[in-house]
Order: C-alpha cells, then structure tokens, then sequence
C-alpha cells in the first residue's frame, strides 16, 4: 500500500519532541512521493513544517485511530511503534487509572504509587477459572494463567517480574504468591500458604532498603518456587536469593537508608527483651545515619517489627534464635561505631576500653583483646613462614567494613536458609510455580560493579526473552499453517559473549584478582587492549582510562573501574573470621559453618531443586588442609554460576513476564513522566517484542471475527456460506498487496497497519453510508418539514384569510358602529356645546339681565329714593308751600271767614232772631249731647281706671320710699361698717400680703411638686410605656418561644418517628444479619457434620480393615477449612506415652486429632459463648428500652429475645446437668480403673460408652440449638480439665477399637437409644415444667404490678376526695374487684368445661378404640372365619368416612419405611403423578399414629430416621437440582404440617373443624420443628450452590458476551491474547439459555409444590447471583464498557423481567437485586459530559458505590469512532460530588452471598383422611387408621 494512501490530509503523525519525547501532529495536505517538508499543525494549534531525512526519507509514524487508543493489549494496535505504546499506555494509566497493560506474552505493570482497591478476595475469586484474555490485565491473570498451565500442561511454570527499583516488583510478586496462596489452598493443615506469604515481611526487613526512588526497595534478586502435590495444591516453597548489595551495610547515599531491619532495632530498643543490646537512636550508630533519613514517612518501624517477630514465628524461628538474630544485627550496628586511632602511616590501634568495641565483644561472645588486636592487624603467610602486620587506619576501617558486610552476608543466607526449611515440602512435589522478583537495567551517573552484574543478568533475561517470544510466533505460524519467513530480531548474544565468555570482562577480573598486585587500573589496561576496536559493543571513554562502556541491549552504559576487583575479591580477614567461630554466643558458629562444606553451585539436590544460591565470601587465604578452589571463586564468577542455573531452571518451565514501569521518580500518583517510560520500555524488552510482533503479522482475526467486523465491507453478492472464502474473496479486492496479509486455519493474519487501513476503509464505508444515511434521513426530514410547513402555512394562510376577513367584517361593523358612535358622539359634542353655550349664555344672560336688573334696580331704586327725596321735598317743599298756601289759605279763610263769620255772624243775628233757626240748632245740640254724655262716661271710667293707678302708684312709692329710707338707713350703717371694715382690710389686706407671700411659694412648691409630678408621671408613661414593649416583646417571643417548641416538638416526635423507623430497620437489619450469621454456621456445622461423618466412616473402615502405614484423607475444601482448623492444646511429650502403648495397626490418628480438635472447639466456645451471652444481654437491655420509649415496638422481636433468653437458660442448665453427670462418671472411672471395670462388655463400661456416646450426640444437638440464639452450648471451663478428657477419651477410643463383637456394638447402640431417650423426656419434662412455671410467674407479676398500680391510683384519688366520698369510692372499687373477680372465675369455669367436654370426647374415642381392640380380640381368637370369608376386604370403602388420617406400622418396618419412602424415591415419577408433598403427609401420618400411641420412643425414632434418611439422600445426589428441590419442599411441608396439627392456636386459625381434631395429643414436637428448620435452611443453601454451579458458566456468556441485538456490538481488534468470541458459536451460552434454565428450576419447583414464598426467595438468589456475576465481569472487563453493550445489558434484563412478569413474581424482590447492573447498563449510555449530566448520574446510580461508578466511567470504551471517550475532569467531578456518600469502598459484589431464608407458615387444606397411599412407593407394610 502506498505511502500517499496512508499520509492523506487530516491523517495524524508522530513527531519527536524534547519534552514529551513524542508529539501528535496532523497533515494539511496530501503527501506526495518526492516532498522534502510535510505541512503539519500540533494539537495546541501551532502549525509547523517537518523536514523529512534526506537520506533515508523515512515518514514519521502513523497514529492509530482514537477507538484503538487505550487496548488492553499492544498488540492490538494497529500501528506497532514506540509512540503509540507510548501514548496508549498513558491513556490508561492517567485517563483510565489502569495500571495493567498486555503486551502480548508481557504483562505491562505500571507503578502508581498509591493503594488500588484491586486485590482483595473478591477479585481473585473473580479471576479464578477465567481464561487470560477474557479479563482485563491484571497480575492475577498472570498468576492464573500460569496455575492453569501447570495443570493442564503438567510443566512447570515461571513468572519473571522485572524493573527498575521502585517499579513496584516486589509488589507485584508479592500478589502472585498471595494469589497461589488464596486460590490453590494447602494440602495439609499446617497452613503452608500463610507460612509462603509470612516469609515477604521477613524478606522485606533483611533485604529491603530505602533509597532515593524507592522506600522499599528489594536490594537483592530472589526466585521462589512454590510447590504443588498432583492435587495443585501448595505443599511448600524454596527461596533463591542473588547478588545482596552488601555495601549498602557499610555506606548509604544521601536521603537513603541501612535495610529496614536496623531501623526497626532501634525503634523497639526500649523494649525489655531488648536491654540487653544496648541500642539507641538510629541517629547514633554510623551505618544507620549517613543517608540523613532515618524515618520514612507513613511507616512505623516499631510495628513493622512486631510483623516481623510474628513471620519469624510462624516460620518457625524460635524466640532464643529470633534473639540470636537480634544480637548479631545490633553487633553490627555497634561494630559500626568502632573507631581507630592512628599511631603513624602505616599502623594504627583502638583506644582502650573501647565502648563500642566492648558492646560488640559482649554481644558476639568474643574476646576483646584478640578482636581488637586482629582489627588493626593482619597474617602475612609466605612459603616458609608467616608474620603479622600491622594496617593503616584506612586499610583498618575497610576491614571493619568488609567483616560487617560478611557477618550480614552469612546471617541473610541463614535466615533465607530456615525459612526454606520451614517452607520445604513433608511430601513429594509435583510440580512448582516459581515467582523471579529481579532487579531491572541500570544505569547511574556512577555505575559500578553491582550495576555490571544487574545489566548482566538482565541481558540474559532478554535473551531468554527474545528467544521465547521468538519461539511462541514460529509456533503460531506453524500451528496456522503459515509461510515462516525468518523475523530479525536483536540477538543480544555478541554482548553476553563479551561478559561472560573467555577473555571477556569478567574472565579478566577473576584474572586479574589473582595477580598480587593487581589493579582496577591494570584491568581496564587490559579490557582496552583485549576488546576496544575488536568489538563493537566495547567502546572506551574519551577523557577517561578508569571506565570502559558496553552497549548492553537498552541503553549505553559507562562503568567505572573502581572498586571493581574489592569487591570481586570481597576480602575478609581469616584471623577475624576465627575469632568469630570461636565465639560462645551459639548463633554465631552457625553462621560460618557453610563455609566449610560448600557444594559446587552446578551440583543438584537429590530432590532435582537447585540449592539455594549463596554470595558466600571468602578469607583472603585458604584455610591450611582446606584449600578448595571453591573456596576462591570470586563473587563474579558465584553470580555467573547462579545465572546459569537459573535460566536453565527457566527454560525448564513455561515462563510468564511481568515487565513493572515506574511513571516518575517523585513517587507521584498517577504522573506519567514520558522520557522515564520510554527509557523503561526500551530497557525492558517491551518495545523489542513489539518490534518482533511488528516485523511479522502482529494482528490476527479469526474467519468469524473479521466476517462479524468487515461485513459492512462486503456486498450481499460476495456473502457465501463458506465464511473462510468470503473473507479471502473480500481481501483479496480490499488489498492488492498479498504480502500484506497471510490465510491460516483459523485465523488472517496481518502486516502492521493493515488493520488501521481497513479500519480506516471501513470508517470510511460507515462514513459514506452514515452521510447517505443523514442524507436521506434529512431529506425526509426536509421533505415531512416542508410538507408540515406547507400544510401549515395553508392552514395558517385559510385562518389568516378568514381572520382577514372576520376583521375586514369586523371593520366594516366597527366603521358602522364609528359613524354611529361619531354621529352621536358629534351629536353629544354639538349639544354639549350648544348646552354649555346656551348654559354660558342663560348663565350671561341671567348675569346680565340680573346686572341690568340690579342696575335697574339701583337705578329704580335711585329713582324710588330719589323720588322719596323728591316726594320728601317736594312734600316739604309742597308743605312748606302748602303750609304757606295753607297759611296764606288760612289767612284768607281766615280773612275770608272772618269776612263770611262776620256776614254769617251778621246774618245769624239776623237768623236766631227766627224760630226755625232755633229748631235746626237744636237737632245738632241732641246729637252732640248725647256724644259728649258718651265721652264723659268714658272719661269717668278713665278717671276711676286712672285714680286706682294713682293709689297703687301712691302705695308703691309709699313702699319704695319706705325702701329707701331703709336703704338709706342701710347704707348708713354700712357706710359705718365700711369704716370699720376699712380698718379690718387694712389688716386683712397685710394678711393677704402674707398669704400671697405663702401662696407664691405655695405655688412655687406646687410647681415644683408638679414638675416632679410631671417629670414622675413621664418616667412612669415612659417606665410603662417600656414595660408594655417588653411585654409586647416577651409576648412576642413566648409566642416564638410556644411555635418553636411546638416546631420541636414536631421535629422531635418526626425524628423520633425516624429514629423508631430507622431503629425498627435496623432491628429487622440485625435480625437478618442474626439470621444469616445462623445459617451460614449452620451450613458450617453441616460441613463439619459431613467431614465428622467421613472420618467416621474412615474410623469404621480403619477398625474393620487395619491396613498399615498413612492413608491421606479427601481435602477437596482444604481451602476452606483452614479456617476451621484447630491445632491440639496438648504436647507432643503429653501424647507420645499414650501413642507407644498402642499398637501400629490399631492407631487411630485421624479420630485422635479429630478429638483434640474438637477439645479445643471446646474451649474456643466457652470464650464464644461469653462473649455472645453478654452480647445478648447487652441486646435484650437496648430491646427493654427501646420498648420504654416506643410503646409500638414490634411484639415480634420482643417474643424471640423472649424465646432466646428462655432457651439459652434452659440450655446452659440442661448442658450443666450433662456435663456434671460426665464429671460423675470420670470420676466413678478413674476411682474404680481395674482391667475387670474397663474391659469391654463390662456393665461400668457400658455405661460410660453410652453415656459419652449420649453426652457427644446431645452436645450437637444443642449446639445446633445453641446457634440459633448466637451463644453455645459449654460449661465453665474448670467442669472437664483438658488433660482428663484426653486421657479417658482416649481409652475409649481404645476401647472402642478392641470392640470386634457386633453384639457388644448392638447392645452400645441400644444402651445409647435409651440414654438418649431417658435424656430427652428428662429434658422435655424440664423445660414443659419450667416454661409452665415461668409463665405462672410472669402471669402472678403481671397481675401483682397491674393490681399494686390500681390500688396506687385508688389510693391517690382517694387522698383528694372528701371523707364520706372517699368511703363511697372504696364501696365501689371494692364491687369492680369483685365483679373482675367473678368474671375471671367464670372464664375458668368455661375452660373447665371446654375441658371436661374434650376429655369426654377423647373418653368416647378410647372406649371405640378398646371395643375395636375387643372385636379384634374375637376375631384373632377364632381365625376360621377370616379364612372362610375372604371377601371381607370389599367393606374397606364403607368405613373410610372412619378414617382418622393416620399411618400405623411397626416398629420393625421403620428402616423399609425410610428406605422407600426417602433413600429409594425417584422425585420425578412423585412429582408428576402424585400429588405434592405426599412422602411428608405420609410421614406426618405416622408420626400422628406414634403420637396417639402415646410411645414417644417411637415418634422420636421416627423423626431421628427422617432427619438422617433426608441427610443421606442429599448427601448421596446433592448436586441433582430436582432431588434438592424435592426434598426442601417436602421437609418445608413437614415442617408446616407439625405446626398446623401441633395443636397450638396461632397455627389453628386456618383449620377446619375435622383438621382440628387431627392435632397432636400427647407430645410437643417444638424442638423437633427447629431441628427441621436447621435442615430446610442447609437444603436451600445446597439448592442455591446447586443453582449457582448450573448457572455460573451461563451468565457472563450469555448476559455479556452474546449479541443478543444482532449488529449493535460489533468486534473491535484484539491483540495477542484473544478474548473470548462474542460470536454466538454453538456450544455458548445465550439469554434465551439462561431464561430456558430458569423455566426448568421453576417448573422443577412448582410441580413439588414449594411454597409460593420459598419460590419467590429462590427467584431472588437467582436474579442476584445473575446480577452480581454480571456486574463483576463488567467491572473487570474494559471491552465491555462501551454504549452499545449498555444496550444489550438494559434488552437482557427486560427479557428477565419479562420472565418475572410471566411467572408473576415481580413482587419477589428479584428484579432489585438487578437494581445495580441496571444502573451500570444506564450509566454506560447517559451522557457523559456536562455538570448536569454528572448531578444525574450522582443520583440515578445510588445502588452502586462510588467506586463502582468511577470504575465504569475509567473503563468506557468507545466501540466506534463516533463515540466520545469519558474527559478526566468528568470523572474528577464525579468523584468530588460522590465524596460525601458513604458506601462500601469494595469494588465487586459479593457473588458468594446468600439472603437469609424464612419459611413462612403455608397451612395446608388437604384433609389427612383423604389422602391415598400408591401402591408404586412400596409401603403396603403400613396400614390407614
């Protein structure tokens, strides 16, 4: 393919880069063959040219597209180079915290430098079984892996952990063995996998070291094998240790530490056992303090010395030896402190009485004076004679230094050497395991000698390396068939050769370590003129002659030539080393002993096990008489013998590599330092064996994989049935290129980069049909939007034209209505116009007409005035005219009538002078008269009215005057008065000055009064006014005061309710933990009844058939019960007399131990059962107050603390009872111990075997009673001392060894029946009578308390009452007790009755039964009739309405009747054609006949039959579902029957009249009810294990692996290691599997009638193993966490719940036990990206943990490039929001776990009378009653 296919624009490359080492860049434009420069920009943006070499023109690497970023395995990568392991392995180390990385056959272990909750149990019982490439990478695959290939292979294994210091191999290692450990279980009892993961803590101290990139670093490299038997199971373990850097002894660098062990003296020197070596600070010692940091940070060195103390114990090491150890580390310690004085250049002496020296003598038991001569001396031995020198101070301080260094050496190889033998193997090994934990490639800015030997080791590591991964890929190309075409790889030979070969590098060392005047300088002379210019790999320094390089297969490295041939040589003085052995400290000698009998490191053990490999060093001389050229091997040529061993032991086995990178040199968590690594990489091999994957055909698919992924590729045309000749027709069109890709027998395999080519090919197919797909899709989208908007805008286009036209309607109408609203608007204009002008105008007419009016008015008025002026004049005028007219008139009339009156005067002269005159004069006279005589009447009475007026007038000024002249006298006299009054004024006035005076300042006190007053009645106003704000306030707040009490109240009585809820909850939760605690050690106690009953059996064979020698016992669950094993308290010395008095052959050891054992169960029960009495006190005291605050609390939990403490009295004083009658008859024993008491028959012997023999049967049997009250069943412990149990136990033991006789067994058997039975009615009459008296007692109290507090209440209402009332209160209190009285005495007198009328009843059917007796009598007594009427069978239907639903049989027939009825019955043909539940009617049947007999020996022997018929069969077909089924449903049924027909009345309710009187009569079977309990619980925990095996190799297949969607998942490449297929090949397993397994158990169950709630709680353990195992695997795998599988989970678990809703038991609780995998399922498809989408994952996944959840965002893995990867600042996110939330920090679930059972009461309604018996089961011996 070429070059310009690939490197298309937007294609991604690598560039190198200073910094990140590599950097990602992307093209912006096609390359074309012939550019010199490609356009590239950075991902931060930076657009950028590169260069291309102009030699070699080679492109820079391709990236592999984003969905292959973050494999599991490298392999899988489609493009193999260093950038993209690179960037791969960061991806999931900082993105998704994975520290575990495939690559290929390496397993990549990055260190994180932090605790990773990934190595509990739950995970190795996870990775348990799998196959290595169905799991995601972890050390326990390895481990895995390599345990399976040892036994399917039957070759020895390795696993090769390497890596720099501080890369965490030690760890890694370390998990391997814990791994073997926890999965294989060890052989035997003695715990040898404890004894294999004790020997690390001890390892640790001696050889670990704090440096600069480690806190504990592993200072020497080790190789444990550890052994298995042909079961695979740990027998033992072997250590080999290589190269301790003992210079670290002596010298530590900066920040570095001494090995631990040192620190952790000093830490414990104040200890009292550690006085004596007179230790102190660490501080103080030189070869602790150099480095400067004593003290590593989050380590206690003090406790780390207690672990330490503990390993050495349990491997064995005594406490004198452990203190030998001790004494010889701190000597070293105070060698350390020895200090030389120099007396001239060439000699120098110790000071005196040394105090360091002298501490160093008394701990080693050496002589002062010889130690301290030979310190500063050494023996100089030429061929004739031999002289003493004395050595400078220098020479002096490295002797001190190298004999501290050998004593450490010696002690490290006794040390390894006893924990050897405490590991080594009691039996033959099979095969081993073997873990290599190898220090990596170095290389230092100073490297030296120890770095010459690693870098050594390591290139024959990569040999081995190389070779095998180079023999795995022929294997896979012959193995397929393939072309093998020769791969170049890197042969590291040419640089091993120059090491190890003759005249290499350490050839002249030993060389030149003989010379006696040898040199470094000398030897890099030599090195110079053997290698430099003849060998490529050699190169010399250029400014240097004391250094030489070697090109090793990682790196270049400068060593430097001195102290090169010191520490070859590694020279100790002889004469220091005889001091030591002539040492009397016993340890020491020991230590030098191997010296002497050195075996040759190429010799083998006899058992075929290298010996452990030793850097032994040397005296300077040979020993006289001992010269062995053994003895002068230098350390170089020990480490080459060893490393030859050692890769021939690997190349023996079967080797698994573990390659463990450190990310940083700062020990920061998850810091990913990218120059670091690829140093690492390059040094490890890793990037070597993607070079040799690379160089060949590194992808390979199988024919379904790649038909299942490139389908899409395909044509429906090119599909065949032939899946092999459609893949080779579709590549051969895909690539043209035939090299590219090769065809095997199952798999293609391609060239590097063909993968991404046709991932590519098919992103872009997928691309293309995704834009057609889009494409179409919108426009459709378009087309329906067009369509929507076109209808839409008809519709909007016909209402808005009608709108149109309703508004122009509407407009015409309001126009219409304008021109009305105008016209009378205009019109009310107008006229309000026209009104307010004519108002304005009346309004100015009226002001005008009423101006002009008043002006008239005025006017007229001026005129009227004016006219009355003018009439007023011109009247005056007219008078005064007139008045002078007048006057003028009278004047002249005057004149005139004087003028007439003297001519009338005249004429009337003339005229009286006639008569007539006279007359006329007389008529006017009449008339004037009369008128005058008128008016004087009238004036008379004037006058008279005048005169009275006058005479009053008269009389009242008479008395006025009269008045005045009093008056006047009056004031006269007052006048007087006033004079002298004027004189009292006087005074009064100066009186009235004074009191003025007084007055003023009266009025000035009263002002001042006032203003006190005023300021006074202000205070008090304002005094008042404050004080009614206060009140006001207090007011306030007692209203505050009264609603916040009322509030807290409600919170109170609210959070007391939550409080009682939540107490409630957890009373319920301890009641189920109580219950699951219960019956998960009754399953215990069934295990440990079968193992009894095994060795039993075992014991019975043993007696019966003696064979000699050991007979080794089944330890299939040899893992299991190590936790069970219980050591013997008894010595060996105690045991060893009673074991020589037996013969050989009639030993029974397996019994013996079984018996010390339980002695010491024993023992252990007793400390039990106190602690789990208080408990139980402790719990009953919280239920009693609990019950004092709540008055509702649950009457349920209160009866069964009720029933537990009853029973656990009972219990105790029954166990007492027991105990003592065993004290009685020891004692009885050992007074009377003649041979004629203890032989056997003899009746004293008798007795005591059966009442053992009773005592140990009733001992279980309270036991299994014990456990359901969580306390057991023992006495004090001082009841049977330890030693007497022993000893008649074990002369019984003899006894019933020597027992030969079957009739003395059958007289035991019988004897032990009657015990048994004697004990049980005891027991039974005990506790009928106890309880009978206890709740008498109770009654009595209850009744006392209830009568003390009425008459407390009569007697206080009385106190308040008047006297005659308090007489009358006590009249009537007096008649209500007597009424109480006399009702409680009739309610008796009813129960008499009702009891006189049953006993009546039972009188009639005992008279029947003994007339039926008599009849038979007659019958039996003249037997000629029955044989002459021989059809008397026919009147058999006629008396079944007789039938009291009873079975009789005799006594003899009880074995048939358990053999047919339990051992021999086939469940099927009973659970189809019968009815459900028949053999426990049957049973019960009889059990009511015993029962009516009243022959307890019976019942109880039935029940006893039962029990263990039941037993045997589960036992004997424990693993068929249906049997367990059967049987659980049928003891649940017997069970429920006892308690229906138990006659007591909360199991009578459902009963019907007839069912009544089938109750039971004479015997309460209450504990034989528990003791079926225990056993229906141990059938449903054997039915669930049953279910869990069924179901186990179903769930991840079919609930994970297969599609059941079709198409959604798709394939993605796998690497080297395949996983398994998702393709649903035939063989696996699939949902419908799964749902077709749960029909069968559910219709297994139905047809045996289990209860409707006992299927409901099977349903829930399934649906919960089902969602645990799923989730787990989830958790564990990361190809499985992608959306696409979320989808497939959520359709499964529709599909369970629709089987739910099927069988209807959605309400069983199974589909929350889903709940989890749901939300797993859900979290996988929500999205993932903001901080909304974070708040809604936080609270819709709140049944998984915190952990859980952040392990399935870490793990989501895209399948296609169009999904996004989950961002770390998500997870962060996540992570803060979740902090808060308290959940199990465990990662997987519990699949192991089962849900504590009930088994609620099911009353049946099926009448006992009608039940018929088949003739098919074989019990024609048992007849109806």
């Amino acid at each position: 393919m070429a070059a310009s296919e690939l490197y298309t624009k937007y294609a991604r490359v690598w560039i190198p880069d200073p910094e990140e080492v590599w950097k990602s860049a992307e093209l912006l434009k096609d390359y074309k063959p012939g550019d010199k420069v490609l356009q590239l920009r950075l991902e931060e943006g930076k657009d950028l040219e590169y260069c291309l070499d102009p030699k070699t023109k080679e492109l820079p690497p391709l990236r592999n597209p984003d969905i292959l970023v973050g494999e599991n395995d490298l392999t899988a990568l489609s493009y193999l180079h260093e950038p993209a392991v690179l960037h791969n392995l960061k991806v999931r180390f900082i993105d998704s915290k994975l520290i575990y990385t495939y690559c290929g056959i390496v397993l990549v272990a990055i260190n994180p430098y932090e605790q990773l909750p990934i190595y509990g149990e739950d995970i190795i019982n996870a990775y348990s079984g799998q196959n290595m490439g169905d799991m995601d990478p972890h050390i326990f695959a390895v481990a895995e892996e390599a345990y399976k290939q040892m036994a399917r292979d039957e070759r020895n294994q390795s696993i090769i952990v390497s890596g720099e210091s501080g890369a965490g191999k030690t760890v890694s290692a370390k998990y391997a063995m814990r791994y073997f450990a926890t999965v294989s279980g060890s052989a035997s009892e003695a715990n040898v996998e404890e004894k294999v993961l004790a020997s690390n803590p001890i390892m640790e101290s001696i050889g670990n070291a704090k440096t600069t990139r480690n806190d504990n670093s592993s200072r020497f490299g080790k190789y444990i094998e550890i052994g298995f038997d042909k079961r695979y199971r740990i027998i033992g373990a072997n250590m080999r240790t290589y190269l301790l850097e003992k210079s670290r002894v002596v010298f530590q660098a900066e920040e570095e530490r001494n090995y631990h062990i040192f620190y952790q003296l000093c830490a414990s020197a104040a200890l009292p056992e550690f006085k004596t070596l007179r230790l102190g600070d660490a501080n103080y010692f030189h070869y602790t303090k150099q480095g400067g940091s004593p003290v590593i940070d989050g380590v206690d060195d003090g406790k780390e010395m207690v672990n330490t103390r503990q390993a050495c114990t349990l491997l064995g090491i005594s406490d004198s030896y452990q203190m030998g150890i001790f004494r010889i580390l701190a000597g070293i310690l105070h060698l350390g402190n020895v200090e030389f004085v120099s007396r001239d250049s060439d000699s120098c002496i110790i000071p005196p009485k040394h105090e360091p020296l002298t501490i160093f003598c008394d701990l080693m038991g050496v002589e002062y004076e010889e130690m301290a001569h030979w310190l500063c001396h050494r023996k100089l031995a030429t061929a004739t004679e031999t002289y003493i020198k004395p050595i400078s101070k220098l020479h002096a301080i490295n002797a001190r230094d190298a004999l501290a260094k050998h004593i450490y050496a010696n002690l490290f190889n006794w040390i390894v050497d006893h924990v050897n033998k405490a590991l080594h193997a009691t039996v033959k090994q099979h095969s081993f395991i073997g873990v290599l934990d190898i220090y990596g490639f170095e290389t230092f800015e100073i490297n030296s000698f120890e770095q010459f030997c690693i870098n050594y080791a390591n290139e024959k590591l990569q040999q081995q390396f190389n070779m095998h991964v180079f023999k795995l890929e022929q294997e896979e190309y012959m193995k397929e068939q393939i072309p093998w075409t020769l791969i170049d790889f890197y042969d590291n030979q040419p640089c091993i050769n120059l090491i190890e070969a003759k005249m290499g590098v350490l050839d002249l060392l030993d060389e030149e370590c003989k010379m006696p005047k040898g040199s470094d300088d000398t030897w890099a002379q030599k090195l110079y003129n053997t290698h430099l210019n003849k060998c490529a790999l050699f190169e010399k320094p250029r400014l240097s002659n004391k250094a030489f390089i070697i090109k090793h297969f990682a790196d270049k490295v400068e060593y430097q030539c001195e102290g090169f041939l010191e520490k070859n040589k590694d020279t100790v003085y002889e004469e220091q080393i005889k001091v030591l052995k002539s040492s009397k400290f016993k340890l020491l000698p020991e230590l030098f002993q191997d010296e002497e009998k050195v075996i040759s490191p190429t010799s083998a053990t006899p058992s075929g096990r290298v010996p452990l490999s030793r850097m032994a060093v040397k005296p300077a001389k040979a020993r006289p008489g001992q010269a062995s050229k053994e003895h002068k091997k230098t350390v170089g040529h020990q480490f080459r013998n060893s490393l030859h061993l050692l890769m021939e032991t690997l190349n023996a086995t079967t080797p698994h590599y573990v390659r463990c990178i450190k990310p940083n040199d700062f020990k920061f968590p998850f810091t990913f330092d990218e120059k670091r690594a690829v140093q690492q990489l390059r040094a490890c091999g890793v990037l070597e064996t993607i070079r040799i994957s690379a160089a060949g055909f590194p992808s390979r698919w199988t024919y379904q994989e790649f038909f299942s992924r490139y389908r899409v590729l395909m044509k429906q045309k090119d599909v065949l049935s032939d899946r092999k000749q459609t893949c080779k027709n579709v590549l051969e069109k895909l690539i043209l290129d035939k090299d590219k890709y090769q065809f095997g027998k199952t798999k293609i395999f391609f060239r590097a980069g063909q993968v991404a080519y046709l991932e590519k090919i098919r992103a872009d197919k997928l691309r293309a049909a995704c834009i057609r797909i889009q494409k179409t899709i919108r426009g459709w989208l378009t087309r329906k939007k067009f369509v929507r908007m076109r209808r839409a805008a008809v519709t909007i286009q016909r209402h808005v034209r009608g709108h149109q036209a309703r508004c122009y309607a509407k407009f015409l109408r309001r126009t219409r209505a304008a021109i009305t609203i105008q016209k009378f608007q205009r019109m009310y204009v107008v006229r309000k116009r026209y009104l307010c002008m004519r108002a304005a105008t009346v309004a100015l007419q009226a002001l005008l007409r009423g101006y002009m009016a008043r002006n008239k008015y005025q006017m007229m008025l001026r005129e009227h005035k004016s006219i009355i002026i003018q009439k007023h004049v011109r009247g005056w005028l007219a008078r005064v005219h007139y008045h002078r007219v007048l006057k003028a008139i009278v004047y002249l009339q005057c004149c005139y009538r004087r003028m007439m009156a003297k001519r009338e005067l005249k004429k009337l002269k003339i005229e009286a002078r006639s008569v007539e005159r006279y007359k006329k004069l007389h008529i006017g006279l009449e008339n004037k008269i009369m008128q005058l005589q008128r008016k004087i009447d009238e004036q008379n009475k004037e006058y008279k009215s005048l005169l009275e007026k006058l005479s009053s007038l008269e009389i009242t000024y008479t008395t006025e005057t009269e008045k005045l002249r009093s008056d006047v006298e009056r004031l006269r006299m007052s006048e007087e008065e006033a004079k002298n009054a004027t004189n009292r004024v006087l005074s009064l006035q100066e009186e009235i000055a004074k009191l003025q005076k007084e007055l003023q300042q009266t009025q000035s006190e009263k002002k001042t009064i006032e203003e006190r007053a005023d300021k006074y009645k202000h205070e008090t106003e304002q005094l008042v006014s404050e004080l009614k704000e206060q009140n006001t306030s207090l007011k306030a707040e007692k209203e505050e005061l009264n609603r916040r009490i009322h509030d807290q109240e409600r919170e109170i009585t609210e959070t007391m309710e939550k409080k009682f809820l939540e107490e409630t909850k957890q009373l319920e939760l301890d009641l189920n933990d109580e219950r699951l605690r219960y019956q998960n050690l009754l399953n215990e106690f069934s295990r440990l009844e079968e193992r009894y009953d095994d060795l039993k059996d075992e014991m019975n064979l043993m007696v019966t058939i003696p064979k000699p020698g050991h007979k080794r016992t089944d330890s299939t669950h040899s893992s299991n019960e190590s936790e069970y094993t219980f050591s013997s308290e008894i010595t060996e010395a105690e045991d060893l007399p009673v074991r020589m008095e037996e013969p050989i052959e009639k030993k029974a050891p397996l019994d013996m131990s079984l018996f010390l054992k339980l002695q010491k169960r024993v023992t252990e029960l007793e400390q039990e059962k106190q602690s789990l009495q208080d408990e139980l006190d402790r719990k009953e005291e919280q239920a009693l107050r609990a019950k004092a605050k709540e008055e509702k609390r649950p009457q349920i939990r209160g009866a069964e603390l009720e029933y537990e403490s009853l029973k656990r009295q009972e219990l105790e004083s029954e166990n007492k009872k027991l105990k003592n009658e065993l004290n009685e008859l020891q004692k009885a024993l050992t007074e009377t111990r003649s041979p004629e008491v203890t032989a056997p028959g003899a009746p004293a012997y008798r007795v005591l075997l059966d009442q053992l023999t009773s005592v140990s049967e009733e001992l279980e049997v309270r036991k299994e009673e014990v456990l359901i009250l969580r306390s057991q069943l023992v006495s004090q412990k001082e009841a049977i001392q330890p030693k007497n149990t022993m000893t008649d136990s074990t002369i019984l033991l003899e006894d019933v060894q020597k027992m030969k006789d079957k009739g003395e067994i059958a007289q035991a058997y019988i004897g032990l029946k009657e015990t048994n039975r004697l004990l049980e009615s005891q027991l039974q009459s005990q506790k009928k009578s106890h309880e009978n008296e206890l709740e008498s007692l109770r009654g009595e109290i209850q009744s006392l308390k209830e009568e003390n507090n009425r008459q407390q209440q009569l007697l206080a209402q009385n106190l308040q009452l008047p006297p005659e009332a308090r007489i009358e209160a006590s009249l009537q209190h007096e008649i209500t007790r007597l009424t109480n009285e006399n009702l409680d005495l009739m309610e008796q007198l009813e129960k008499q009755d009702k009891t006189v009328r049953k006993l009546k009843k039972q009188l009639k059917v005992f008279a029947k039964k003994i007339g039926e007796l008599e009849v038979g009598q007659m019958e039996n007594i003249s037997p000629g009739q029955i044989i002459d009427e021989p059809i008397r069978p026919v009147n058999i239907p006629r008396k079944e309405k007789d039938f009291q639903g009873m079975l009789e049989y005799k006594k003899e027939d009880e074995q048939k009747l358990v053999k047919n009825l339990i051992l021999e019955l086939k469940p099927r043909g009973v659970a189809v054609n019968l009815i459900p539940g028949l053999p426990a009617y049957i049973l019960f049947m009889c059990v009511r006949h015993a029962d009516y007999l009243n022959d307890d020996q019976k019942v109880r022997s039935l029940l006893t039959s039962t029990i263990n018929g039941i037993k045997k069969v589960l036992k004997k077909r424990g693993d068929d579902f249906e049997t367990v089924s059967f049987w659980l449903s049928n003891t649940c049924r017997f069970l429920h029957c006892l308690k229906q027909y138990s006659g007591e009345e909360g199991f009578m309710k459902h009963n019907t009249p007839r069912q009544n009187e089938h109750c039971l009569t004479n015997f309460d079977l209450a504990e034989y009810r528990q003791v079926l309990s225990d056993l229906a619980i141990q059938i449903y925990q054997q039915l669930v294990r049953v279910l869990e095996n069924v179901l186990q190799p179903m769930i991840v297949s079919g609930m994970l692996e297969h599609e059941t969607i079709q198409g959604v998942s798709g394939v993605k490449p796998t690497g080297l290691r395949k996983r398994t297929s998702s393709i649903a090949d035939e063989g696996t397993y699939t949902l419908d599997s799964i749902i077709r397994q749960l029909n069968s158990f559910h219709s297994v169950m139905c047809q045996h009638g289990m209860d409707p709630e006992l299927i409901k709680q099977v349903v829930k353990q399934m649906f919960y193993i089902i969602g645990a195992v799923t989730l787990n695997n989830l958790l564990l795998r990361k190809d499985m966490c992608s959306w696409s599988k979320g989808m497939q989970i959520r359709y499964n678990v529709s599909q369970l719940e629709e089987w739910l809703r099927d069988k209807n038991l959605m309400n069983s609780g199974a589909k929350e036990t889903l709940e989890p995998l749901i939300q797993a399922a859900q979290l996988l498809q929500v999205k993932k990206k903001t901080d909304e989408d974070a708040e809604a994952i936080c609270s819709m996944c709140n049944a998984l943990t915190t952990a859980q959840i952040v392990k399935v965002l870490n793990l989501y893995t895209p399948i296609n490039e169009f999904e996004e990867r989950v961002l770390v600042s998500f997870i962060r996110t996540i992570q803060m929001r979740l902090r808060d939330r308290k959940d199990s920090p465990q990662l997987l679930m519990d699949a192991k776990h089962i849900f504590p059972v009930t088994f609620p009461f099911n009353p049946s309604s099926l009448a006992l009378e009608t039940i018929q018996i088949p003739a098919s089961l074989g019990l024609g011996f048992i007849s109806r009653v």
